[in-house]
């Protein structure tokens, strides 16, 4: 008698949901890294953020005979390796690429092949987003660890460099490195949700950097406390510093860390609701 579909083997396991499973994250990587302008943008990055620290580490060893007492007791070398400007483009270009692995599928009519096969469109959207955020988290490591080798190895010729063992520096590191994975998963859901490249990178691009980049503290503190939950301002005013200043007005390191969280959980969530109702 042939066996069951999803029968218990004779290991006492049912094998066949494991291996769609493989089978489904196998197709989510394919079909992401088989689109040209991911790994353009993703080597490209990598690339120019490292030039921009180089940059940045340079013109700070140039100058460092010229800063006063108190500039130098204000320095913190972790500025360095990725700065406003490095983490705008990071997490551009993550939200871009998270955007066009829903919004280029949906233009090329793949997801509706997709769909037929795996009528259960949540395990799709599951595996696309594990692919989607285990490949950017990658990207950010790498981007984390080389801004900050080639960063102090630059400042350590002037003795200002600072080592991983440094207290904070695994925590700055760790925060560089999560913005890709999370502005990833914020362009997937902005994807799911408009279905247009240009318009969902132009929303990606206003929620999570303009919009928080242009944000300063006010007198009104429930502004503060929502501002403070975008991952862009956290990180800025928070987690990007060795010693993080402490104000009503400033998010604390739970709160960015709150932010980093709940915005790839929503974004998920949402493309979980816009897939599985509306049409393709």
């Amino acid at each position: 008698m042939a066996a069951r579909p999803g029968a218990a083997s004779r290991f006492g396991a049912t094998d066949e949901p494991r291996v769609r499973r493989r089978g489904l994250l196998a197709a989510e990587w394919i079909k992401l890294w088989s689109l040209r302008s991911t790994r353009w943008v993703l080597g490209l990055g990598i690339l120019i953020l490292i030039a921009l620290a180089v940059q940045s580490s340079l013109d700070t060893y140039g100058n460092w005979p010229d800063f006063g007492p108190q500039e130098r007791s204000r320095y913190d070398p972790m500025s360095e390796a990725l700065s406003g400007a490095g983490v705008a483009l990071l997490m551009i270009g993550a939200g871009t690429v998270g955007a066009l692995t829903i919004v280029g599928e949906c233009a090329s009519g793949l997801i509706r092949t997709t769909f037929t096969a795996v009528p259960a469109r949540h395990r799709v959207v599951l595996a696309k987003a594990v692919v989607v955020a285990a490949v950017m988290l990658a990207v950010g490591v790498v981007a984390s660890f080389s801004t900050f080798v080639v960063s102090q190895a630059i400042l350590s010729g002037r003795d200002i460099g600072i080592s991983l063992g440094e207290p904070g520096v695994p925590a700055v590191l760790a925060a560089n490195a999560a913005l890709a994975p999370v502005a990833a998963l914020v362009g997937m859901g902005v994807g799911a949700l408009l279905r247009h490249t240009a318009l969902s990178v132009v929303s990606v691009c206003g929620v999570l950097v303009i919009l928080p980049g242009f944000f300063k503290p006010t007198v009104h503190q429930w502004a503060n406390e929502l501002f403070g939950y975008f991952p862009y301002y956290g990180w800025h005013s928070c987690l990007s510093q060795l010693h993080p200043q402490k104000a009503a007005a400033l998010p604390s390191t739970a709160e960015a860390w709150t932010g980093f969280a709940l915005w790839p959980l929503l974004a998920v969530a949402l493309t979980l609701v816009v897939v599985r109702r509306r049409d393709v």
